[in-house]
């Protein structure tokens, strides 16, 4: 690959409406006592000791080839028992909707040096979430929608339920609750090893979505997918406590409608008590309750409210709500909320009692980790600058000051990786014009862990992506990233892309590399003579406060469309802007942000380019819509007035639509009725559809290749680059 070329190409792809897709498996196991990690290395699960990073082979490849076998199992994740004999090992992964979380699983023991692969008796490729029971004598897992637990001495499997259909799922969740919440992962081990908490999710009362695959056979055929549209009620789903031995469930009596609630989290707080969130339908109570594993006795004792929405917790884990931040041994926990008008941390006892442990006029952006013996809890914060990301730490008591441990000339994204005594973390950094690079850091000290890792930045002259402010006539200041052309001559005038998604699920606007650079244009834009802008209007998940994010309450479609077109109004004042070459385009959210923009505002924006948008709002889940647009039956509902489709008639530029026919996410029906409100109305644009392929649109040979070819093509067609 030529090297300038390969500075610009980067893929950063927002793939869904209401999230965005991540890796399932985390990189890092660490050990119990948080002094080293196990970690997988050329198909080899390694051990790696710290501060000496030292690095010794737990598993090898002869290890993991089974006795009937030439090859070595495919380490694709694994788990390690908690007196550490024992290796739980998952290969052979299945996708099921964004993750690989469907495979085969087998168990190394230590001590007799035995492989052996679990659930033999179910279908190949059908387990999911195993996990070990804390004691290590069994192993849980759900396959086709019911829980099953197998003896590791006898091998015997026992299932748990049996009531599971393609409807009635035990121990995972139905689309909605996946996409939504994150939830995937439906059952936990109780402490004692005795019982297991799993939600269980009725969904029949759930219509299909019909996708059509035209494509793979003389006859088409149907693919169905449980989809709750906005104004459908969602699934029922309850949570039970079942017995290992006597195979007893009990049912969490948790009050209220089961089909008009929501139960995002679950997790044990002792051996006989669950504790379990519960959102209403508009997602703007939460009620935290225990319930007794024994009697199913549910008492609520946490309760917040908001006139918006309430963020849940799973925001703040990587859309992975598993585990809860427990802390002085079980009496409390931490948990994390907006009430105060920033996301802050708090103390939670089992009384309900609450204590802020951060504070301020600023938010925290995740909670990693809690060191309780030196008393400090640490976080991911940027207080003078939404967007970045730097590490923090204050006292767990709420009585310390805001003390930030990033390196002070790294500006820009820093992650870490931080290890369950505190001790250690792995960090990553990067910045719009920086490569990503890694270090080991000990907390402790602040210091670096080896040696540092060599900074890559971009070659001498490349263009750099500038971070700006942009003030509207109505006063509203946004963030913007900004990459000039090559050679800038600002004596003439050149042509503007703007991109865009300016939704409640996603910045666009990061210090971090790939953000500020067009990973769908083939080539180099800032060569060819574009100037490339995003900028994030109200609404957006920035580091603002709560008044900023919950801004666009009853208003995705409206607040965040009449920011974009106020703040590139702004844009078309600068004298080197030529304003009869504008162009916006956008993915999923940004491709709805991007019809909005063309049919309303057409005074600027000339060319668009709509990559699988929601054209009608009442066609997308009812869990992402009714937390941010409320619901149907609201006198003041606003779907109509936000929703594209309702000013398809004002189109006078160019558009390009673009949509996969097998998207599960956003439908294809969406394009659909946009082509018709377009007919209707004798407007001229250019569709593509892409035949089965999904929200991402990347399945099938050439399908990057040419989606690329195809953007780049259209925008150099109709909003030609070069200075003038």
């Amino acid at each position: 690959m030529n090297k300038t070329k390969f500075y610009f190409s980067f893929c950063f792809l927002f793939i869904a409406c209401a999230t965005i897709a991540q890796p399932y498996v985390t990189k890092y196991k660490w050990s119990k006592d948080g002094n080293s990690y196990y970690t997988i290395d050329a198909n080899q699960i390694v051990e790696v000791a710290l501060p000496s990073q030292a690095k010794q082979t737990t598993l090898s490849t002869q290890d993991l080839t089974p006795k009937d076998s030439l090859k070595p199992l495919r380490v694709a994740d694994f788990s390690i028992s908690q007196d550490g004999n024992k290796i739980l090992i998952y290969t052979n992964t299945k996708k099921v909707w964004r993750y690989h979380t469907r495979g085969d699983y087998w168990l190394y023991d230590l001590g007799t040096k035995s492989l052996f692969q679990l659930g033999k008796s179910l279908p190949v490729a059908s387990l999911m979430f195993a996990k070990l029971s804390p004691d290590g004598t069994k192993v849980a897992y759900s396959a086709k929608h019911n829980v099953y637990v197998e003896d590791l001495a006898s091998h015997k499997i026992t299932a748990l339920t049996t009531d599971g259909t393609d409807r009635i799922i035990n121990g995972t969740f139905d689309w909605v609750y996946e996409e939504e919440f994150g939830a995937r992962d439906g059952f936990r081990w109780s402490p004692d090893s005795k019982k297991i908490a799993f939600w269980h999710v009725d969904a029949r009362s759930i219509r299909n979505f019909l996708m059509i695959d035209n494509t793979d056979s003389i006859y088409s055929f149907t693919k169905p997918v449980e989809y709750p549209v906005v104004g459908q009620e969602p699934s029922a789903v309850k949570i039970g406590v079942v017995n290992v031995l006597t195979k007893k469930i009990v049912w969490a009596n948790i009050p209220g409608d089961n089909r008009e609630h929501y139960l995002p989290r679950m997790e044990w707080a002792d051996d006989n008590n669950i504790v379990a969130q519960q959102l209403d339908r508009k997602q703007q109570t939460s009620i935290l309750y225990f319930a007794n594993a024994e009697t199913g006795m549910a008492k609520a004792f946490y309760r917040e409210h908001s006139d918006t929405w309430v963020d849940i917790k799973s925001r703040w884990h990587g859309d992975n709500p598993i585990g809860w931040d427990w802390i002085e041994n079980g009496k409390a926990f931490l948990w994390v909320t907006e009430k105060d008008g920033w996301r802050h941390i708090y103390r939670v006892d089992k009384k309900g009692n609450e204590s802020p442990v951060t504070k301020g006029n600023y938010d925290i952006l995740d909670l990693l980790a809690v060191n309780e013996t030196e008393g400090y809890v640490y976080f991911l914060a940027s207080p003078n600058n939404a967007t970045q990301q730097y590490l923090y730490r204050t006292k767990l008591n709420g009585k310390g000051g805001l003390e930030l441990l990033s390196d002070t000339t790294e500006k820009g994204t820093n992650d870490y990786a931080i290890s369950p005594n505190g001790k250690y973390a792995e960090h990553t950094f990067s910045n719009a014009n920086t490569f990503p690079y890694t270090d080991w850091v000990a907390l402790e000290t602040n210091t670096i862990i080896g040696e540092k890792p060599q900074v890559h930045a971009l070659p001498a002259g490349a263009p750099q992506v500038k971070f700006i402010q942009i003030t509207t006539d109505d006063n509203v200041t946004m963030d913007a990233s900004v990459l000039l052309p090559t050679n800038f001559d600002s004596t003439k005038k050149y042509p503007v892309v703007f991109y865009v998604y300016t939704e409640p699920a996603a910045q666009t606007v990061i210090d971090s590399w790939g953000n500020g650079r067009n990973f769908l244009y083939n080539g180099d834009m800032s060569a060819d003579g574009y100037i490339y802008i995003s900028i994030d209007s109200r609404g957006t998940p920035a580091p603002k406060g709560t008044a900023w994010r919950h801004s666009i309450y009853k208003g995705v479609g409206i607040i965040n469309i009449h920011d974009q077109y106020e703040a590139a109004k702004q844009v078309m004042k600068w004298k080197y802007v030529d304003t009869s070459r504008v162009a916006v385009w956008g993915w999923s959210g940004g491709g709805s942000t991007t019809l909005n923009l063309m049919f309303q505002h057409g005074d600027v924006y000339k060319t668009g380019i709509a990559v699988a948008p929601v054209a009608y709002q009442p066609t997308y889940d009812n869990v992402y819509e009714e937390r941010y647009m409320g619901l149907l039956s609201d006198s003041d509902n606003t779907y109509e007035k936000a929703s594209p489709l309702s000013y398809a008639q004002g189109l006078t530029g160019n558009l390009l639509l673009i949509h996969g026919s097998g998207d599960d996410n956003v439908h294809y029906q969406n394009s659909e009725m946009v082509v018709n409100k377009l007919i209707q109305y004798n407007k001229i644009f250019s569709f593509m559809e892409f035949p089965n392929r999904t929200h991402a649109i990347s399945e099938g040979e050439g399908t990057s290749r040419f989606l690329s070819n195809l953007y780049t093509t259209y925008l150099k067609e109709h909003c030609p680059p070069g200075g003038r």
